[in-house]
């Protein structure tokens, strides 16, 4: 329409006081301008960053909502979520989740879901039909390695709850190819135990502090570690607390994530951080690309995270103050 008519439906927009029906919209469009995105569990403060993210960018860019629902990286109630997001009339998912196996997925895609992970590569299992954007997990465990082992570090440790995941399992590999690299696969250990729920995010900084005691516990305990995430080295760094231990003077921890809570931390938490927003950006961009252009195939796109450096790592303590 021309400028001067859009003038006049716009002022009878306002003067009749009008909104639009969503309900209407989606009967004539057949979907919603909405997206779904699947968090494992919104207790970590991890997957809030990440869903603020990915809500600006979908609703500034391209003028879409977000639908955030929690999984607890349970393929029954991904599934769920993937009926309900259709029943709605939403075609595009954003799935945080790092399944081993996304077979699941592809009869979510089968039915008109267009479908983007976060959190795992296109390796085997994943899903052809699924654009995969994720951090080199690997690279991440091995920068907060070496870190450590330039610091002078030997004993070292790998702590992350029980249960493998693609990120886990990627970060345990970077974990033990840095310390195979530098000769002290014998003095590298990994510390683990299950959580309460099958998997509960909010469970992960109880369970570094339980694991802290065991680990202090222990006369030849490990001098610097690494943990799957920031909210782990929390509940590490608390847990040391409680056993009478400081970090970095008697134990270095680094994490992995880069929760803006790292920096209000005492001492500073060192981690790895992820780029975030970044991803956030390619996440949102994928989706509605690939729903306005079905010809647009799948790609995998991994980004790289970087070292910051804080107050909680130091060069291990020498063996008289480990004895005493």
């Amino acid at each position: 329409m021309s400028r001067e008519t859009l003038a006049l439906v716009m002022a009878a927009i306002a003067a009749l006081n009008y909104r639009p029906n969503r309900a209407a919209q989606q009967l004539k469009t057949g979907h919603n301008p909405i997206l779904g995105l699947l968090v494992p569990s919104i207790a970590n403060p991890m997957y809030g960053y990440i869903a603020r993210e990915i809500e600006t960018v979908a609703q500034q860019t391209y003028g879409h909502r977000v639908m955030l629902g929690n999984t607890y990286r349970s393929k029954e109630i991904e599934t769920g979520f993937f009926d309900d997001l259709l029943s709605h009339g939403v075609r595009g998912v954003i799935m945080i989740s790092s399944q081993l196996d996304e077979q699941h997925v592809d009869q979510g895609v089968q039915r008109g879901l267009v479908a983007v992970s976060y959190d795992r590569p296109a390796t085997p299992g994943a899903s052809p039909s699924v654009d995969h954007v994720t951090v080199d997990n690997a690279a991440a465990a091995r920068m907060a390695t070496e870190h450590l082992i330039e610091r002078g570090h030997r004993r070292l440790a790998f702590v992350t709850a029980a249960g493998q995941t693609m990120s886990r399992r990627a970060k345990v590999k970077g974990f033990l190819a840095a310390a195979k690299a530098a000769g002290l696969t014998d003095s590298a250990q990994m510390v683990e135990a299950s959580m309460q729920a099958g998997y509960g995010d909010s469970e992960m900084a109880d369970l570094g502090r339980m694991l802290a005691a065991r680990i202090a516990a222990d006369p030849r305990r490990p001098t610097g570690i690494i943990a799957v995430n920031d909210l782990m080295a929390f509940g590490l760094m608390a847990g040391f607390r409680d056993a009478g231990l400081s970090v970095p003077a008697d134990v270095s921890v680094v994490g992995i994530d880069g929760l803006f809570l790292s920096a209000l931390m005492n001492p500073g938490l060192t981690t790895v951080r992820l780029p975030v927003p970044q991803m956030a950006r390619k996440l949102v961009e994928r989706v509605i690309g690939r729903m306005a252009d079905p010809s647009l195939q799948p790609e995998e796109f991994i980004f790289q995270p970087d070292l910051v450096e804080r107050d909680s790592v130091a060069a291990p303590p020498q063996p008289a103050r480990r004895h005493a």
